[in-house]
């Protein structure tokens, strides 16, 4: 009989847990979903982990403004450089997944934590929200060199001391460009870290380096000045701005394969209905024509995507970049 009544107990005790545990969960779902009817009620903060002026910054600005027209709240920028990247990176990791707060990160996001041996936050602490846009690098000479095209830069880089490649630092995106040059030619790119792309950029017009990649946006202007030749753009289909510079994989170096890319994302936890709200704004910021066609203009492309398909496009250059640096034993300064 005690067995009996014990096993009643038992069943009860379960019935009561199971109960408890069935109502939190409903109750914690009737919250996000009034929670998420009720987002956006004031400014959305989305934090820009560079300095103002740069391809992510101007992309994240065309971004907060259309997304603000489509939410119908302010939509801010707060720039927070440093550290790689990684000081703005982890203020949106650590802060209040409540929908107010976002990043707009680039290609530090993967590469950050392939070359790092610290970091201050895991790459679960933040969510994918979508791909805004691309500014795909382009490899550039001075507009006097003797380099014509990516096969000059590759016999160039076999000949004597080879070739000095300037770049924004460990790790950065021209960085990867010298690394990728290096195994798909063959060559020697002796590589020279600036403190930005800007820099480096500057160093190949005044003939300080011999070339060098950055980001469309940053040296169409120096092309058409006349003071820099592009010989390949590094995405994979040919930039607006840019019809006439072919892709390295035209050119038959589809491993020659990067860009200067920004995208959205939320702190771990934000509830799913606030990001697919977002994502959705994003999409629609980007096809409004003035967001669309400022971009444009500037030698960035607007993606634009679900979530699904920003998760895996991370995923696939964590991958593929990893390779890279093992390959090429890449480590932080």
């Amino acid at each position: 009989m005690q067995a009996i009544n014990q096993l009643g107990t038992n069943l009860s005790t379960r019935f009561v847990k199971s109960g408890l545990i069935a109502f939190l969960t409903i109750t914690s779902l009737t919250y996000q979903s009034a929670f998420a009817q009720a987002w956006p009620n004031r400014t959305i903060k989305i934090v820009v982990p560079f300095g103002p002026g740069g391809a992510n910054d101007l992309v994240a600005r065309a971004a907060a403004e259309g997304m603000s027209k489509e939410l119908g709240q302010s939509v801010v920028i707060e720039n927070k450089p440093g550290a790689g990247a990684t000081l703005g990176a982890d203020f949106v990791a650590k802060a209040a997944p409540d929908g107010y707060t976002f990043l707009v990160a680039a290609a530090g996001l993967v590469t950050n934590s392939l070359i790092k041996s610290k970091m201050p936050y895991k790459d679960s602490d933040l969510t994918p929200i979508g791909m805004i846009a691309v500014s795909p690098s382009v490899i550039v000479v001075a507009a006097d060199s003797p380099i014509k095209n990516l096969k000059d830069l590759f016999e160039a880089s076999k000949k004597g001391q080879g070739l000095n490649f300037s770049t924004a630092g460990t790790g950065s995106t021209p960085h990867f460009v010298a690394e990728m040059l290096k195994i798909s030619g063959g060559g020697k790119f002796d590589i020279i870290p600036y403190k930005s792309g800007s820099e480096g950029m500057v160093a190949v017009v005044g003939h300080q380096t011999d070339a060098t990649s950055e980001a469309s946006v940053v040296v169409i202007p120096q092309i058409l000045g006349n003071k820099l030749r592009p010989i390949a753009s590094t995405w994979n289909t040919r930039i607006s701005a840019l019809k006439d510079v072919p892709t390295a994989k035209e050119l038959g170096y589809p491993n020659i394969f990067i860009g200067h890319w920004a995208g959205l994302l939320a702190p771990a936890g934000t509830p799913v209905e606030v990001l697919d709200k977002m994502n959705d704004a994003l999409n629609k910021a980007l096809k409004r024509p003035e967001i669309k066609d400022r971009l444009i203009a500037q030698g960035i492309e607007p993606i634009g995507g679900n979530r699904a398909s920003f998760v895996k496009f991370i995923d696939e250059e964590r991958a593929r970049l990893s390779a890279i640096v093992k390959a090429t034993n890449m480590k932080e300064d």
